[in-house]
């Protein structure tokens, strides 16, 4: 299958520069990686599809100004469907596994540089996520874990104008 065209994600209206490709790997169910993003001058777009089983996965607002500050949207990305979902600056990402086995593939457009590296936890109730979890609860890495609220979050990101959208398929 083709998945990456640079015409299609222009006329999509993505016109960023990829110069990062990243894989994850998630062995369980519930796994919930993020929410993350990279700060200015480091700030990284993402272009996000699953390789291997099934995710849900969100973009959270957190341009300050913006409308739609805090507010996310989110999809359904799997393996066998080959969706892919682009994830401008100025969003916290993160998806949930929703099988065992999960691999994650995304472009990116900065490298990554860990001291731009920063996030929001994952249960934060302003953003109120409604998280498909199994009964099992959320598997998380110990970074996730301690992530500010986004209350106690002061943003570098300044909204742009343009409204908070479903997230582009291509």
């Amino acid at each position: 299958m083709e998945v990456y065209s640079q015409s299609k994600a222009q006329a999509a209206g993505i016109d960023d520069i990829f110069v990062q490709d990243n894989q994850s790997f998630s062995a369980f169910e519930g796994t919930i990686r993020g929410l993350h993003f990279q700060r200015p001058p480091h700030a990284q777009a993402k272009l996000v599809r699953c390789v291997r089983g099934s995710i849900m996965d969100y973009a959270v607002d957190i341009r300050r100004g913006s409308p739609t500050y805090g507010q996310h949207v989110s999809a359904r990305l799997t393996a066998e469907g080959g969706e892919q979902l682009f994830v401008p600056v100025g969003f916290a990402h993160a998806f949930v596994t929703l099988e065992a086995d999960v691999e994650v593939a995304y472009k990116v457009t900065d490298v990554y540089a860990p001291d731009c590296d920063g996030g929001i936890v994952w249960n934060d109730p302003t953003i109120a996520i409604d998280w498909p979890l199994p009964a099992s609860g959320a598997v998380l890495s110990d970074k996730d874990r301690v992530l500010p609220t986004l209350a106690e979050f002061d943003s570098p990101f300044a909204y742009d104008g343009r409204p908070l959208e479903p997230l582009p398929a291509l």
